[in-house]
């Protein structure tokens, strides 16, 4: 997952600006392409998070029902195939869980650089606006008001 994203990152952060936009394309909607994945991410992370926890859970029923489905061989493993199918699934789904939450995080943070990123760069103001605020230091008195161009 991150050998898809650091290069992805990268291309995002080093797009060429677009004149009139003041920052790249790829930046512009890369920016809110990565926050959506990393929404999905974890949304990925807690749908494993909870096939895990349903199967440690079904482990746990099953080892207060029957006392013997959970002993342990001398390997270290369930003695019962169920129950170490329980268990196996359980470490499975932890590491999925893990793993989408790591490239949710990375995602976030590359989203949050660029959204940074785009607000420090200087853009061009359009001309199409007619009053700019304007704000005058006089003697006594600060002076607010607007400039109308024609």
């Amino acid at each position: 997952m991150t050998r898809i994203l650091a290069p992805l990152l990268a291309m995002l952060l080093l797009a060429s600006p677009v004149e009139a936009q003041g920052v790249g394309p790829l930046v512009k909607y890369g920016k809110w392409a990565l926050a959506a994945g990393a929404l999905g991410m974890n949304l990925l992370a807690a749908r494993a998070h909870n096939r895990a926890e349903d199967n440690f859970d079904a482990l746990e029923h099953r080892c207060f029902t029957n006392e013997r489905a959970c002993n342990l061989n001398v390997s270290g493993n369930y003695s019962d195939a169920s129950s170490e199918l329980f268990y196996q699934e359980s470490l499975r789904y932890d590491r999925q869980a893990r793993r989408w939450l790591f490239g949710g995080e990375t995602a976030l943070v590359g989203a949050a650089a660029m959204f940074v990123w785009e607000l420090t760069r200087k853009t061009h103001r359009p001309d199409i606006i007619p009053f700019k605020p304007e704000v005058r230091q006089l003697r006594q008195a600060t002076g607010v008001g607007i400039a109308v161009e024609f």
